[in-house]
């Protein structure tokens, strides 16, 4: 996730909200995506009604499902984020056609990745491999070789 705001205050009675960006302009938010806010550590997503800009690095934003005084309340101090789309382009570029191996044992070429949220799986033949930090032994770039410990019994 992208920080991209911060919600300063409520702004009228109908859900109205006074934000601040940060490092883009007002006119580069897309209201076509969702932006997220963050609640009990899960970010959860929400669509910009309306957007009006007030001054270079400031606007007065309405998202859905924020429709009264309380609810601007209860946001105000949270920041807004969209997703970075650089993460799941990075990781598809960076691993296919990259030979796999667990431990000395070679598995194969990644053919593809399959980008489940929060856990994304290698590709190699008709195996779907979890690629999580925790695996990771190694990574030989010059080479294209990824060099992981998998649990027994995952392929």
């Amino acid at each position: 996730m992208l920080q991209i705001a911060k919600i300063i205050k409520s702004n009228g009675t109908d859900g109205g909200i006074l934000i601040g960006v940060r490092d883009i302009e007002i006119g580069q938010i897309d209201t076509k995506e969702p932006v997220f806010i963050e609640f009990d550590g899960l970010p959860v997503p929400f669509f910009i009604q309306d957007i009006c800009q007030k001054g270079s690095s400031r606007a007065i934003i309405h998202l859905n499902d924020v429709c009264s005084l309380e609810d601007a309340e209860e946001i105000v101090g949270r920041a807004i984020c969209v997703e970075d789309s650089d993460e799941d382009e990075e990781t598809e570029e960076d691993f296919t056609g990259w030979t796999v191996y667990d431990k000395k044992h070679k598995l194969g070429a990644v053919d593809g990745i399959e980008e489940i949220p929060g856990n994304p799986c290698l590709y190699i033949g008709d195996i779907l491999i979890p690629l999580h930090e925790d695996f990771v032994i190694s990574i030989d770039e010059d080479n294209r070789e990824l060099h992981l410990d998998l649990p027994e019994g995952l392929y």
